[in-house]
């Protein structure tokens, strides 16, 4: 399980940064260690009564022109909204309202092709406009073995890039 996870969405970080306060209620927070780019935001939980750490950030982990065996579902998606539970550690927690971020920013953005990352290790759900929400229940990599499982679900990799 994790404890932190992702939403990366193949639009500008500058168009989620606006998209936050108007869809998920976030608030902006000032914090002089952010990276240059580097965004954080606060939201209250729906599920329990805490709070979510949002930090938006372009996308650093995906590869614009990876090796064949370095593909990975993320390359092509230019915002990352890591998401992380605020206060005590709790897992089931933490995966029910990541899910419920990406659910609502999938609601009011269906136009922009999204992510739902665990622990940069596990691939959730993807959306891609034309083809709908996918939920991967197998525990798949966002990387190049699991290629052809979410390859139709995969901006970029759908078209064979």
């Amino acid at each position: 399980m994790s404890s932190d996870d992702n939403v990366f969405l193949d639009v500008a970080v500058e168009d989620v940064a606006v998209w936050l306060p108007s869809t998920l209620g976030a608030a902006p927070v000032e914090d002089s260690s952010l990276d240059p780019g580097e965004q954080l935001f606060v939201v209250d939980a729906v599920t329990v009564d805490r709070q979510l750490a949002l930090l938006l950030a372009p996308n650093n982990y995906g590869d614009v022109d990876p090796e064949p065996e370095d593909i990975s579902a993320i390359d092509d998606y230019a915002a990352d909204l890591h998401v992380r539970l605020v206060g005590p550690k709790d897992e089931d927690v933490q995966r029910r309202e990541c899910r419920a971020i990406f659910d609502r920013l999938v609601a009011a953005h269906p136009e922009v092709p999204m992510l739902l990352v665990e622990n940069l290790s596990r691939l959730s759900a993807a959306h891609l406009p034309g083809a709908g929400t996918h939920d991967f229940k197998e525990s798949i990599s966002p990387d190049y073995p699991h290629l052809e499982t979410w390859r139709p679900w995969v901006r970029g990799w759908r078209e064979g890039r």
